[in-house]
Order: C-alpha cells, then structure tokens, then sequence
C-alpha cells in the first residue's frame, strides 16, 4: 500500500495493477479510488482501471464506477479508453460488464449509480469483434 502514494508514477502504476486483485478488500477501496484518479499520471490510473476492468466482477466494477462519478473530463476519457481496451474483443465480456453496471446504477451510492450511469453508455457504444455462436438448427 505505501507505494500507492509513491512520488514515482512507476510504483503508483504497479501499485493500482497489484492492490487491483485486492478490490473486494475496504482497505484498498481508497487507495484504488485515488490511484484511478491519479492527478500526477494518466499511465497510473489507465492501467489501474484495465486491471480492475480485468478482473471480470462488481467489486472492480465498484471502483471503477465510484471513480467515473467523480471524475473530470480528462480523466474520464482515460476510463473510457481502459473499458475499450478490456471490452472490445468479447461480447459475453461485454454484455456481462453491462448486467454489472445495471445493478450499480440502482444502488444506494450516488456516486457509485452515476459512474455506473456513465459506464453503461461507454459500454453499450461498443459493438465487440467476437459474438456468441448461434446455432441455427433448431
């Protein structure tokens, strides 16, 4: 946890991919949310949000969400190219990611259920290069 607060953006970056498998965990919720916000570099806070986006489950989704609502405008669009860069490729990924955000956006936090908002309309801009096989012989 102390590099999280590292004055090197190297240790802040390897910081947030770490403390990332830890999201779940309320002692890394802050230190998470900071580094995804991370006013010093871009490099930090992208490559936290790919390794929570990665992890395929709310409580990375949570992060992401709590810090999408509180984030400026530059900062957002690095979200956004973190979510492209996790959810482009599969559509089951994708649609998952989507069911997520759904349920974030009627949750308690205001916060949480505005960057849930916000993540369900990057989300569904995205048409993914790997659909599902349909089996059509029914």
């Amino acid at each position: 946890m102390d590099l999280a607060g590292s004055a090197d953006y190297r240790d802040r970056a390897d910081a947030g991919r770490s403390l990332a498998s830890f999201a779940e965990m309320p002692e890394a919720g802050e230190a998470l949310l900071e580094l995804v916000l991370d006013a010093g570099d871009t490099f930090v806070a992208r490559g936290t949000v790919t390794a929570l986006l990665r992890r395929h489950d709310t409580a990375g989704m949570v992060v992401v969400a709590a810090a999408l609502g509180a984030a400026d405008p530059g900062r957002a669009d690095w979200i956004h190219t973190a979510v492209l860069d996790v959810f482009t490729v599969f559509a089951v990924d994708r649609d998952a990611a989507l069911r997520a955000c759904e349920a974030l956006a009627g949750g308690a936090d205001e916060q949480v259920r505005r960057g849930g908002r916000r993540l369900i309309g990057m989300l569904e801009e995205i048409d993914p290069i790997l659909h599902p096989v349909q089996n059509d012989d029914a």
